[in-house]
């Protein structure tokens, strides 16, 4: 009795589930529908560009830059001789910029770091002191 009583139970839902899918297949418009209403949708202008979701905001000004190209690459020069500009990814100052070259030599540096080695002053590889 029990397993007919679950084999009726398995049969109700698998029933009710291809209804579910062939009512939802039925309310959905055709793929040519959606073909019409984006390109209707695109010579409209109301599309987002691509990677863009939900509204695309405030339109971009394709108007042509007042600036030539050697002028701007002129002022970047200066601002990254200055140390004003930000490194790549970063929002904002990145820190103060190097103002001389260091004191110590690469063979003094290599003699410092193998000592403190021999003495376990490092911090092992992925952690910090």
């Amino acid at each position: 009795m029990t397993s007919k009583f679950v084999f009726l139970a398995a049969v109700a839902v698998a029933g009710s589930l291809a209804c579910q899918v062939a009512a939802a297949q039925a309310s959905s418009p055709s793929r040519a529908d959606v073909k019409a209403e984006t390109k209707a949708a695109n010579k409209a202008g109301e599309l987002a560009g691509p990677g863009v979701q939900g509204p695309s905001g405030q339109a971009v000004d394709t108007s042509k830059s007042e600036t030539t190209r050697a002028e701007r690459k002129k002022t970047t020069a200066e601002a990254n001789k200055k140390g004003e500009l930000a490194g790549a990814g970063v929002k904002g100052p990145s820190g103060q910029p190097v103002t001389s070259k260091s004191n110590t030599t690469r063979a003094e540096r290599k003699k410092a770091t193998a000592e403190a080695n021999k003495k376990g002053e490092l911090a092992p590889a992925g952690e910090s002191r």
